[in-house]
């Protein structure tokens, strides 16, 4: 199983989605760490497009932000899970539609929280999704 996790600083979960420039991504087989890896991610105000409003669209759904969370994804497509501590619906629901699953945590340290996430244990906390 791969599971990526957003951080600023390789060790930690970041709070918020949108604002992380990497992704670690932990390969984890038989509940052991079997691989690591850093990658960049595009992160507001890194080359991705702020939030937009539209009128009558919900914050987060609109084309330009469906287009920057495809685009925020993107180098996690191998990932079926995805850890934050924070994040919006609207990015949410586009990575459930990129068939990657979103867990929002509370725990920080990234190979705790990936562990937990592959034997099933860990708790999605969306009530921090705004």
């Amino acid at each position: 199983m791969k599971i990526a996790a957003v951080t600023e600083d390789g060790v930690t979960i970041s709070q918020h989605f949108g604002r992380a420039p990497y992704y670690v991504v932990l390969t984890v087989v038989d509940g052991q760490v079997v691989g690591r890896e850093q990658r960049e991610k595009v992160a507001h105000g890194q080359g991705a497009d702020g939030h937009v409003h539209v009128e009558g669209v919900a914050h987060g759904f609109d084309a330009a932000s469906r287009d920057t969370h495809g685009r925020m994804a993107a180098p996690i497509a191998d990932c079926q899970v995805l850890l934050a501590r924070g994040m919006g619906m609207g990015a949410h629901a586009s990575l459930q539609q990129a068939g990657i699953r979103p867990i929002i945590t509370t725990i920080a340290n990234i190979e705790e929280a990936a562990l937990q996430a592959a034997n099933g244990t860990i708790i999605d906390h969306q009530e921090r999704l705004h």
